[in-house]
């Protein structure tokens, strides 16, 4: 769908609301494209624990110590 900013700036709620799934929205000014508002992409859905288990294949042998500097802000 095409319109233009004026018509956009008094009814872009209207706009969105009556396009189809998947369509975009060109914003034209003196009939030149300026602006196209896209769909937002679906959720990914419910992340599941363990999914990236093995994919750390290195741990430097200092990695839980404290950075120099830092000493102050250690409880």
């Amino acid at each position: 769908m095409t319109v233009s900013i004026q018509q956009a700036q008094a009814d872009l709620l209207a706009l969105i609301r009556q396009l189809p799934p998947g369509e975009t929205l060109t914003l034209t000014d003196n009939d030149v494209p300026v602006a196209t508002v896209v769909p937002a992409p679906p959720p990914r859905g419910d992340r599941k624990l363990g999914t990236m288990k093995g994919s750390v294949l290195y741990m430097a042998p200092d990695f839980r110590a404290t950075p120099p500097g830092f000493e102050e802000y250690m409880g």
